[in-house]
């Protein structure tokens, strides 16, 4: 035998080799992961439904006021979450099957549906008045124009307001309400 094959050559290579696969393993798993992040790709559990805002509109800016006069407080330590809906002052048909499928929505939250208000610009339609979420809010030219989108042809979209009052999420006209649903839910599980 001579000294370039002894036994303990043999192990140091093996153990060389072993050190330098989990070095490329690791680095090279760190490096995928940065590719793929900074490329865009998200899995597609991950990914929101509704239309991210960025900036979001900071709705602090222009406070609403409730239907009865009195100013809406954001209350951002309570981490409740908004949806609002503001409709054209025409909205009629669109507006109430909307309304009835917010309501379902709101149920569908269950224990969670406390940390839940529905925000109506102007007066709701009847199916949403009696949902013990509902908010609604006086009609407001200036909240209104701050929302993006919001006077799009296709509908009334629906959006999402974080505790302290930025909008951070628009759902397009007639999108399925269960994406809207997938979103909150997820966003819900942030406290």
């Amino acid at each position: 035998m001579n000294a370039a094959t002894s036994p303990q050559d043999t192990g140091r290579g093996k153990g060389r080799r072993t050190l330098v696969l989990l070095f490329v393993l690791f680095f090279g798993a760190m490096a995928l992961a940065g590719v793929l992040r900074f490329s865009g790709w998200q899995p597609a559990a991950h990914k929101n439904v509704g239309q991210l805002l960025q900036p979001p509109v900071d709705l602090r800016l222009q406070p609403p006021l409730l239907a009865s006069g009195a100013p809406y407080a954001w209350k951002g330590e309570e981490k409740i979450w908004r949806i609002l809906v503001a409709p054209p002052a025409a909205c009629a048909e669109q507006c109430v099957t909307l309304s009835q499928g917010l309501a379902k929505v709101w149920q569908l939250f269950g224990h969670n549906a406390d940390n839940v208000e529905i925000l109506w610009l102007g007066t709701p339609p009847a199916p949403l008045a009696g949902t013990p979420a509902l908010r609604a809010l006086a009609p407001s030219p200036a909240l209104r124009a701050a929302l993006p989108g919001v006077d799009d042809p296709a509908g009334v979209p629906v959006y999402i307001v974080d505790p302290n009052g930025f909008v951070i999420m628009r759902h397009a006209p007639g999108t399925d309400l269960g994406g809207l649903r997938k979103d909150l839910s997820t966003l819900l599980k942030l406290k």
